[in-house]
């Protein structure tokens, strides 16, 4: 009995992935920056991510009339919304992205430290309930918000490709999440 309830302890803390409400609700309204950047904005999907565990974040996917274009991504903008569930410093955000851009991308040394720099003097250190939000802009690359707030963008489409990749492709280490974000896009 007491290994039973130990395994099912440790499969619990090994759940890495997400968990979450997949259901969209029609009625949201995007959040105004959201809104702004894109065009008849609607949620496509959404989750959460765990680590061991414990919730990092939830997660939104929002998409504009052309919807997702998995093939085809330069087509169409799309915003991805993060809402911590903990506290986490600017730098950590900022390496733990580059080390799962390097997970599903190609990119050169020369590039990931030049986009660790980038997103180093851009991101925020957040607090449980800070939004980040990533707008991905095609042919050109990637503006960031904080609950909102414009940051600053990285215009470098290599970039964008290679950040939304961590969510999107289907090479990530959140295979779980990415489906709940492309739930309701005809991607899984």
């Amino acid at each position: 009995m007491a290994i039973r309830i130990f395994s099912a302890c440790l499969l619990t803390l090994l759940s890495v992935g997400s968990a979450g409400a997949t259901d969209i609700q029609p009625d949201i309204s995007p959040p105004p920056h959201i809104q702004r950047a894109i065009a008849d904005a609607r949620l496509a999907g959404q989750g959460s991510f765990r680590w061991f565990g414990l919730l990092i974040y939830d997660a939104q996917l929002w998409v504009g009339s052309q919807g997702y274009q998995a093939e085809a991504p330069d087509n169409a903008p799309f915003a991805l919304d993060l809402r911590y569930a903990r506290s986490f410093d600017s730098d950590s955000i900022a390496e733990t992205s580059i080390e799962e851009m390097k997970k599903t991308g190609s990119a050169s040394d020369e590039q990931y430290s030049q986009w660790l720099r980038q997103m180093k003097s851009l991101f925020k250190n957040v607090v449980k309930g800070t939004h980040i939000t990533g707008v991905y802009l095609p042919n050109h690359g990637a503006r960031f918000f904080l609950d909102g707030k414009a940051l600053g963008e990285i215009p470098d489409p290599q970039f964008a490709h290679a950040f939304f990749s961590i969510w999107l492709s289907p090479n990530t280490s959140a295979a779980a999440l990415r489906k709940k974000l492309l739930a309701h896009t005809g991607h899984d």
